[in-house]
């Protein structure tokens, strides 16, 4: 029912019909026009007609010349030569059929030529200006839909590369450990089907609690101190009061996170990831830094951080900043987020 009142109070011909029942009343129905009878009224009504027509002859015809073609001296010169023609045609009236009907005539001043051309300047001026503001609203309007359905189409395409960017790399853990840890596989998929579970309800969220993200992230590194833990020094520093409190866009501080591991741990020993997340006085803070791998086991494709960036972007814009340093033995992320 809202959404139905709403789009019939924001539809063009309802605007219209606002804006000229508004220049009616200010332009007509008033103390120096006394409408006191059906032929004063229907005066009145040819009086405004004039009016009105003379804005809109302005708005639809003269003024694309200003807007489109730039041409002010040319839409100067035809507006006055309109407004001389339109003054003319109203005084006409005004002297001879309204005085002898409305109020007009107990003011001599009211009925001169010079008051009439007064009238048409100041009623092309308020209907033209509610028009193009009218109009600008309209434009604005559509320009934040075509926006918002951008972003939305955009944000969808990402997390359609994330789902099964995410699954590939667990599935290479899970097939990592395996080898090795055979006993533990089980367990381990128990874990990594909770992980899934929530990449799966929450990446269609706008934002989720910080509380639960943390979690995400910690049973994470929990499943890779299972993998590498045995060769690689892993270090998790998590300082935040209330997490509760704060919320942010799902899978969103997860990417970096995973990025470290896959890249950082892929060839080596004594390999390193130390992970620092934080709030400082609205502030998200998250610090990376891991280890580089002389060598690389495979070609990286950087979707994820791409994707991740890309989201940051479209999501808090202004709001955030972002610091990566790829040096020839550390990684290092600086990610800060003004919650």
């Amino acid at each position: 029912m809202y959404g139905k009142m709403k789009q019939f109070i924001e539809s063009n011909f309802l605007q219209e019909v606002i804006l000229l029942v508004f220049s009616f009343v200010l332009f007509t129905l008033n103390d120096w026009i006394l409408i006191a009878s059906w032929k004063s009224l229907f005066l009145g009504i040819i009086y405004f007609i004039l009016l009105y027509g003379h804005a809109q002859i302005n708005r639809f015809f003269l003024l694309p010349i200003l807007i489109e073609k730039h041409k002010l001296l040319q839409y100067l010169l035809f507006t006055f030569l309109l407004l001389i023609v339109s003054a003319l045609a109203l005084n006409y009236l005004t002297v001879n059929q309204l005085y002898k009907n409305c109020f007009l005539h107990n003011n001599p001043i009211k009925m001169s030529y010079q008051y009439q051309m007064g009238i048409l300047l100041g009623s092309l001026i308020c209907i033209l200006g509610t028009t193009r503001l009218v109009e600008y609203y309209r434009s604005q309007k559509i320009k934040a839909s075509k926006e918002l359905l951008f972003n939305k189409n955009q944000m969808a395409f990402l997390n359609m590369q994330l789902n099964p960017h995410f699954l590939f790399n667990t599935l290479n853990t899970i097939y990592g450990i395996s080898f090795k840890y055979p006993e533990k596989t089980p367990e381990l998929i128990l874990k990594v089907s909770e992980l899934l579970r929530y990449q799966v309800e929450n990446t269609k969220k706008e934002t989720v609690t910080i509380e639960k993200e943390v979690d995400f992230i910690s049973s994470y590194i929990e499943l890779e101190k299972e993998r590498i833990g045995h060769r690689c020094k892993i270090d998790f520093v998590c300082n935040i009061d209330h997490p509760k409190d704060f919320k942010i866009a799902p899978m969103l501080l997860f990417t970096y996170v995973e990025n470290a591991f896959k890249h950082g741990t892929c060839t080596i020993d004594d390999c390193f990831v130390k992970i620092n997340l934080s709030i400082l006085e609205g502030c998200l803070l998250l610090n990376i830094e891991n280890s580089v791998p002389s060598k690389k086991s495979e070609t990286s494709t950087n979707i994820g951080l791409e994707n991740t960036q890309m989201r940051l972007e479209m999501l808090y814009k202004n709001n955030y900043d972002l610091q990566i340093r790829n040096d020839k033995n550390t990684f290092t992320v600086a990610l800060k987020i003004k919650l």
